[in-house]
């Protein structure tokens, strides 16, 4: 007899249509589901049973979520729905440290972030050839703590990309400045990538606080001039002069 499990299910950053094939397909036959409406919208339970039962928990705590999933397994399997990728910023890792306690079979289907959905909302190429080959995903540290030093993640370079951070522009801009970055370097603050109300503010480390400076949560920072368009040079990739595993390049 098989076991039932928990579904943690990456749902994308907003639009319905960026969940994976597989994610639907489990959310579609789930007798439960559980959506924090605050970060996944509503909208998704569309794809659920018609009789479905649904907690939401924006206003859960931790135990309270568990014993959600413990009583919803006891009639079927669970989706838990995520924003974005479960694997960054998702909380999941405590979910399910407290299921394997209780011997609760669970799974994990990945989604698409909000950084790449922020990054096709731009149409720009986070890793442009000669200009930025790092992205680094981080986050700057408010209420919660962030163990890695801030100044040495900034001073690495590349394209940088910090979640939950939108409400320490000023503070950001002059740590990054003073870690090397030049103050015209772009920087691109996208408010709810993949929603209907979707935002898109550019700017420089110069003023980019004060041209996002109504928006302070759910939105991604972008910094480094790969957002910017700029191409300085073109890949190897299509180079007819470059040889690669499946052409010949021209002598």
């Amino acid at each position: 007899m098989a076991t039932n499990k928990v579904y943690f299910i990456g749902a994308g950053p907003g639009d319905p249509e960026l969940i994976t094939l597989k994610g639907h397909r489990i959310l579609s036959v789930c007798p439960t589901v559980i959506i924090a409406s605050s970060l996944v919208p509503m909208e998704f339970l569309k794809y659920s049973p018609k009789d479905v039962k649904v907690y939401d928990s924006a206003a859960m705590n931790l135990e309270q979520i568990i014993a959600a999933m413990k009583e919803g397994v006891k009639v079927g399997d669970v989706a838990r729905l995520h924003t974005g990728d479960p694997s960054i910023y998702g909380a999941i890792q405590e979910q399910m440290a407290e299921l394997d306690k209780l011997s609760i079979a669970y799974e994990v289907i990945p989604g698409v972030t909000s950084l790449f959905a922020a990054a096709a909302a731009l149409k720009c190429e986070l890793t442009v050839p000669e200009l930025s080959q790092t992205v680094i995903i981080s986050r700057y540290g408010g209420r919660t703590p962030v163990p890695e030093d801030f100044d040495k993640v900034a001073a690495v370079g590349g394209t940088l990309a910090l979640y939950l951070s939108a409400g320490f522009l000023s503070e950001i801009a002059l740590r990054l400045i003073s870690q090397g970055r030049s103050a015209d370097t772009a920087v691109a603050v996208v408010y709810r990538a993949g929603w209907k109300d979707q935002q898109i503010i550019k700017g420089t480390l110069t003023d980019i606080a004060e041209k996002a400076a109504t928006i302070t949560q759910h939105a991604l920072v972008i910094v480094g001039d790969a957002v910017s368009g700029a191409l300085p040079a073109l890949s190897k990739l299509y180079d007819a002069k470059f040889s690669h595993g499946c052409r010949e390049g021209d002598r």
